[in-house]
């Protein structure tokens, strides 16, 4: 039950960014948090989610490559154990017709006894849920006089950790998506280069951005 009116207030905050901020520039709240709502509500039509999908998609534009979801940049935490504080971000406050605010219902998830974060649970899942896919070099064709197939490639892989940390691995081209690398057959034109970020909203709808360079 709280996992359904969690999706329901991420959608219903995400849609209702627009009237909450619009006095307001797109720049004036942290625009992580826009982020992560809007992310979970599946990038809804407004104003501030096509300026917070933009950033996302800029910061894995090179170079450099940034975390396309900075989470640590959006205040979530609670001020002296209390109920929902100031810190909250504006953008989280939900209409008063579709039940508690937003960053009350969340904040209420995510605090333990202490203003510190906890994200590790399944409601917060849509944010390991982003990979970021850096392929600097791919090409599979034919080498030599006996026109061997070579495969040549410089892969890394960017995930995110429970509590929404962000590292960097080393990666191969058999674990990449079809859309990461759309073919791997062996010819002279087979290369690849960019940088594509995939996610899954909060109902688990899957979605991805590539950026050639």
């Amino acid at each position: 039950m709280v996992k359904g009116l969690i999706h329901k207030l991420l959608r219903a905050a995400a849609l209702s960014l627009a009237s909450l901020v619009t006095t307001q520039p797109a720049q004036a709240y942290p625009v992580d948090c826009a982020i992560l709502l809007c992310l979970a509500g599946g990038w809804p039509a407004s104003a501030e989610c096509t300026y917070a999908r933009a950033v996302f998609i800029r910061r894995i534009t090179p170079w450099p490559i940034e975390p396309p979801l900075q989470i640590w940049r959006c205040p979530m935490g609670v001020a002296d154990r209390g109920p929902l504080q100031s810190t909250a971000p504006k953008v989280w406050s939900a209409s008063d017709q579709i039940g508690p605010p937003l960053g009350q219902l969340v904040l209420a998830q995510v605090v333990e006894g202490s203003a510190d974060i906890d994200i590790s649970g399944f409601e917060f899942e849509f944010v390991r849920s982003i990979r970021v896919w850096d392929v600097r070099h791919y090409s599979h064709s034919e080498r030599g006089r006996d026109d061997d197939c070579s495969e040549s490639y410089n892969m890394r892989l960017g995930t995110y950790g429970a509590q929404g940390e962000f590292g960097w691995q080393g990666t191969t081209p058999a674990a990449a998506p079809q859309w990461v690398l759309p073919s791997r057959r062996c010819t002279s034109s087979n290369w690849r280069r960019g940088v594509g970020v995939e996610w899954e909203d909060h109902e688990g709808n899957h979605g991805y951005e590539w950026v050639s360079y």
